[in-house]
């Protein structure tokens, strides 16, 4: 550090070295956990945005935006899942097969009926990015509708939502 005075009176220091370093992740240094979330009476949009967000890795001090850093996320109970209000009748999915007079439109009581994880997903996939990061972080979310689930052997840590919420 040495410290220099031009001829217009300022004192400007100099130092050599940065005294912080910027931290950014990539696929070597990352370290992926296993989380179990339970999403029974809580709604769809908040329990969405938490998943999200640990599927993204935003909780974590070296969160980089361009690469998969979160966590592997297992939510059970999906069948069990809230929407307030009149969202059962009146929230519609729109889907179309790309030829005229292909779309299709069902409501979320329907869709809930027909497959009870289609809701969870489709919100948080709606949460992610969309390109082939978001596409890649979907792979990590795995949607169960009751308490039972294949990922017992990867020990995944539980997770309250209430107290995230």
């Amino acid at each position: 550090m040495y410290i220099c005075t031009p001829r217009f009176g300022k004192t400007l220091i100099y130092m050599g070295k940065l005294s912080y370093k910027t931290i950014s992740a990539n696929r070597k240094t990352v370290t992926k956990e296993w989380v179990l979330i339970d999403a029974s009476d809580i709604s769809l949009g908040r329990t969405a945005s938490v998943v999200a967000g640990l599927l993204r890795g935003k909780h974590k001090s070296n969160f980089t935006p361009h690469v998969d850093c979160g966590d592997n996320v297992v939510v059970i109970n999906a069948d069990k899942i809230k929407l307030t209000g009149y969202k059962w009748s009146q929230k519609e999915y729109i889907s179309h097969s790309g030829y005229p007079g292909g779309q299709k439109i069902i409501t979320a009581d329907k869709l809930h009926k027909k497959s009870n994880i289609k809701l969870v997903e489709n919100a948080v996939k709606g949460m992610l990015p969309k390109n082939k990061l978001g596409a890649e972080l979907f792979r990590n979310l795995k949607v169960f509708p009751q308490t039972d689930h294949n990922y017992k052997a990867q020990k995944p840590k539980l997770i309250d939502l209430n107290a995230k919420i």
